[in-house]
Formats: C-alpha cells, structure tokens, sequence
C-alpha cells in the first residue's frame, strides 16, 4: 500500500490548490549579514594600524596625562629625522610647515624616541617656538605595555 501527499495523481507533486506556491516576496537578509560580519572582523584586525605618526620607542615617565586634542605631531626618530605627520620635514621650516597644513594649531605634539640625542630635540622645540606654537611631549607611562 502506498501513500502519496500532495500529489494529484499525475505524479508530478502539485498541490491541489493552484494559488498555494505563489512567489515569495521576502529579502533574503543571510548574504548582507555574513557581509557585515566579515567587514566587521577586517575592520577588528587592522585598527591597531590606523594609529598616528610613526613607530618611536618615547620615554617613560612617572606621572602622564591623556588629552584627546587634535594637534599636528612632529615626531623625532632616534636617528634625528624630523617628520611632520608622517613626512619627513626640514627642520628650518618645520613652523612654515605647520601653519600651512594646520592654520588653526597652537601647539604641536613633540615626539622623540628615548635614544634620540637631546640637540636634535632643543632645535624642534626652539624652532617651534619661534613660529609661537606651543610644545606637548609624547611620553608613556612606566607601567603600560609597548605598543606594536
């Protein structure tokens, strides 16, 4: 004895009411979330990259304060470049430089890695000085990991 449901004796497996398989309307939502995901997760892997300026070993110190200010950063690599930003920039025009790029500044984020020479340093912040830009050092606090 054989049962068969659903099929009107034909063999083919219509419904017996003709309006019951009409088309369906709905959006399918899977493929726009499994894009979202993967999105989401590129976007978890490369944030650490997205950090300002460039990679400096700053000294640690003590006492530290956490500003959210938006200033350009001049930062002195060990072996005496200068880089405003992340391009490298001559010294002499370091104040021309920053009132072109960012006419508003009053002051600037210093940014020297502890095994740069202090000379270097005191040309940076004499140099900013005359161009009357006020002078933040980056430094880091004595228990925090090393960012890299």
């Amino acid at each position: 004895m054989a049962i068969s449901l659903g099929s009107n004796g034909n063999g083919f497996g219509r419904s017996r009411f003709r309006g019951s398989h009409g088309t369906l309307s709905e959006m399918n939502v899977v493929p726009l979330v499994d894009v979202v995901l993967v999105l989401l997760i590129i976007f978890m892997l490369t944030a650490h990259v997205m950090e300002f300026g460039l990679e400096v070993d700053v000294p640690k110190v003590t006492q530290t304060r956490d500003t959210a200010e938006n200033l350009p950063v001049v930062t002195l690599t060990k072996d005496g470049l200068v880089y405003l930003g992340e391009k490298e920039t001559n010294m002499n025009v370091l104040g021309q430089a920053i009132r072109a790029q960012f006419p508003k500044a009053t002051s600037a984020y210093v940014k020297a890695d502890k095994e740069t020479i202090f000379d270097p340093i005191a040309q940076v912040i004499s140099a900013l000085d005359e161009a009357k830009i006020g002078v933040k050092l980056v430094t880091q606090p004595v228990d925090a990991p090393k960012k890299r």
